[in-house]
């Protein structure tokens, strides 16, 4: 895909975007802005694949997190854009009673100890952690994704932190 192969961005197309859309689906019920997300998303991918080619090798990223970055970065960008309009879009997909994926593939990785003190949290202390953690954000892209205060965010991260660290303890 870095030397411009279509074939391969097509491949990783049908790979990754209904796992892309999924995750985004559960942060924003606004089907419109996920799919300029995706849209902009793939289209950033596919404009600087050559740049990921090299940082593979040693740095320990994977394509599909830095798809995730890129992506939940989009979303953010378009949540920051259409704050200007009267209502605020629509919050996150509520949790669904089966549990989701990639929560399901979260529990597979991180197992034990670490595994069971995530799953005892409570979901908005979760959330943020997982935003800012797993996913990377910095308070303020996890607030705007979250549609909380930054200092709700702070104290939520400082919350679960403590939590987490009582729970290993």
């Amino acid at each position: 895909m870095a030397r411009g192969d279509r074939a391969a961005f097509e491949e990783l197309y049908r790979r990754t975007s209904p796992w892309l859309a999924v995750r985004l689906r559960r942060r924003c019920a606004d089907q419109q802005i996920v799919a300029e997300v995706m849209q902009e998303t793939y289209l950033a991918v596919w404009r600087a694949a050559g740049s990921f080619a090299g940082s593979g090798s040693g740095t320990g990223g994977t394509a599909v997190g830095w798809l995730w970055t890129i992506a939940a970065r989009r979303l953010v960008d378009a949540f920051r854009r259409r704050a200007h309009h009267a209502e605020p879009p629509p919050a996150a997909a509520p949790y669904p009673v089966a549990p989701a994926a990639e929560e399901e593939a979260l529990v597979a990785t991180v197992g034990g100890d670490v595994g069971d003190a995530l799953r005892r949290l409570a979901p908005e202390l979760r959330d943020v952690l997982q935003a800012m953690v797993l996913d990377g954000l910095s308070v303020r892209e996890t607030a705007v994704l979250l549609g909380l205060p930054e200092g709700t965010v702070k104290t939520r991260a400082r919350r679960a932190r403590t939590a987490m660290r009582e729970a290993l303890a």
